[in-house]
């Protein structure tokens, strides 16, 4: 082990007790597994509703959005294949507070997406089994019998992954099939039995809520959620046999095909739900009126698409809908609870979090991380009883920290120029800015209301960083806070462009003021990423350094 010239002892080297057992296929559909979980569940109703039948647009802005973000991942996932690189790699780029605040913000993100497709599991169920969930406040929430089934569910999910990447993508596997024959047969279904072609011109015009409600279903209508399961190619990559091949592959190629799925989903969606339903109340309220008339009218919120279907006399198609409502959100709730370990496994090797976390069991799983992961996510249940509620909290959190794969990329070009890259990211600085604006735009649609939870948790994160700093100095590395400063600069300008801006309308009381128009604020996070991308680069760690610290542990 040895320590650099700024203070760190480096650990950065390559996962050799990790288990390479995810094949091309494997990983491709590990991050097609996590993609397709809870968002098409519900995606095509909220973005319907936000933005009318524009909303395929919004589909097509937000899968070109995460092509753009997950090629600047691409080089540096071939270059270094680690597992947890999402945290590691901004550790090897600027050092230990820039990979401990990127951590942290990732780690919340992730280890919170269990839970979220556990609500989902339950939402859905509710219909068959009412005493799951309630309607509070117009949103469906648990019950305390609802809790324990929860929790039950984030242990199953503990379990499977406890027995390793093997078995853990035997099953996989076998799930993605079943969750894309679903969504296949749904598309069809829906388009010959009920589509017309009048919904795109009549209710108020193809954009009723004009360009402003297109970028806000982005965040908001879990358009951006649907998407965020590609970063496994980048999680797992420790754990895979062909990195050069498998990742560019998985990372972009499961984005474009979930894309287009997607927008396939919502075109024949907004064709086939009835045109009683979206006259009964337009676009906006359509989640109320899915089955007018009948005791079943809440069920367009707990499922939209079984709802439609059920209304359309399809009752097969909606049994198999309830069914996949079980697995497809399951299965990604079974990648994100080894994902989630596999991220605090990365932060333990980076040392700015407790080393504990990174030991591994026989199977080659990081158990402690593991078990740390079921009790977080178990404990999200308490603040965030709903699927909608929680939803709206990881998508901030976890584009925020896909801005840092943008920064990494430009900074590695001038720190290691020279390292072999059997993948190579033409146009790079173009990429990286579009990609780095793309996150901050996503973050700022989200609106003021969820930001400001998203900062004060990374004001409690900053707490956890300076215990340790205090209690565990020792065998702590050194902050860098030289190379990492403009973090602040980064979260200061979101949160000012975000609280002057109009989401949500400043007359839901949410606490922004709404004094910027929709364009001034695209202006603004263009300006702000500017200015990121040039204070990170030139904050960047001397490429010696970099060096010493990956090379310290191979």
């Amino acid at each position: 082990m040895s320590v650099d010239t700024v203070g760190l002892s480096s650990t950065a080297g390559d996962d050799t007790l990790l288990k390479k057992d995810f094949g091309t296929i494997g990983l491709l559909f590990t991050a097609v597994g996590s993609i397709i979980g809870s968002g098409w569940l519900f995606g095509a109703l909220k973005a319907s509703q936000i933005a009318g039948p524009a909303a395929i647009f919004s589909w097509v802005i937000g899968t070109v959005m995460f092509v753009l973000i997950g090629l600047t991942y691409a080089e540096v996932g071939v270059m270094f294949p680690r597992s947890g690189g999402l945290a590691r790699y901004p550790h090897y780029a600027f050092g230990s507070f820039t990979s401990f605040t990127m951590g942290w913000i990732t780690w919340l993100a992730t280890v919170s997406v269990a839970p979220v497709e556990v609500q989902a599991v339950t939402q859905y169920a509710t219909n068959y089994l009412p005493w799951l969930q309630v309607q509070a406040n117009g949103t469906p929430v648990l019950t305390n019998a609802g809790l324990g089934v929860a929790v039950v569910l984030m242990a199953v999910f503990t379990v499977i992954n406890f027995l390793g990447v093997r078995w853990f993508a035997r099953i996989n596997n076998v799930l993605v099939w079943w969750k894309l024959a679903v969504i296949a047969l749904v598309v069809i279904v829906f388009f010959v039995v009920s589509f017309n072609s009048a919904h795109f011109t009549g209710f108020g015009g193809f954009a009723p809520f004009g360009l402003q409600g297109v970028f806000e279903a982005i965040p908001t209508a879990s358009i951006a959620f649907a998407f965020f399961g590609f970063r496994q190619g980048i999680e797992l990559a420790g754990e895979t046999s062909n990195p050069g091949r498998n990742i560019p592959l998985t990372v972009v190629g499961s984005v474009v095909l979930c894309g287009i799925i997607y927008i396939a989903l919502q075109f024949v969606f907004i064709g086939a739900v009835p045109s009683q339903s979206i006259a009964a109340g337009g676009w906006a309220s359509l989640g109320n009126h899915i089955i007018p008339g009948t005791s079943a009218t809440a069920s367009g919120s707990f499922g939209p698409l079984a709802a439609t279907a059920t209304v359309l006399g399809i009752g097969w198609l909606a049994v198999l809908l309830y069914v996949d409502a079980i697995i497809s959100p399951g299965d990604t709730g079974l990648i994100y609870t080894g994902v989630s370990a596999r991220l605090s496994y990365g932060m333990g090797r980076n040392r700015n979090a407790p080393a504990v976390l990174a030991k591994v069991n026989n199977n080659g799983v990081p158990w402690l991380s593991l078990l740390l992961a079921f009790v977080i996510g178990c404990l999200f249940f308490l603040p965030f009883p709903g699927w909608q509620q929680l939803v709206e909290f990881v998508t901030n959190t976890t584009v925020l920290s896909f801005g840092m794969g943008p920064l990494v990329l430009i900074a590695m070009r001038k720190q290691l120029p020279d390292t072999p890259r059997s993948f190579r990211l033409k146009g790079a600085w173009v990429i990286a800015f579009l990609a780095l604006w793309s996150s901050n735009l996503i973050v700022y649609w989200t609106g003021w209301d969820t930001n400001w939870k998203m900062f004060a948790a990374i004001l409690i994160g900053f707490a956890l960083l300076g215990a340790q700093q205090t209690f565990a100095k020792r065998t702590t590395p050194a902050l860098d806070l030289r190379h990492g400063w403009w973090l602040l600069v980064w979260f200061a300008g979101l949160a000012v462009i975000s609280y002057l801006g109009p989401y949500p309308a400043v007359s839901k009381g949410a606490g922004n003021l709404g004094v910027t128009a929709f364009g001034v604020g695209v202006v603004l996070c263009a300006a702000l990423t500017a200015i990121v991308m040039a204070l990170a680069y030139s904050c960047r760690l001397p490429g010696e350094v970099v060096r010493r610290r990956m090379a310290a542990a191979d």
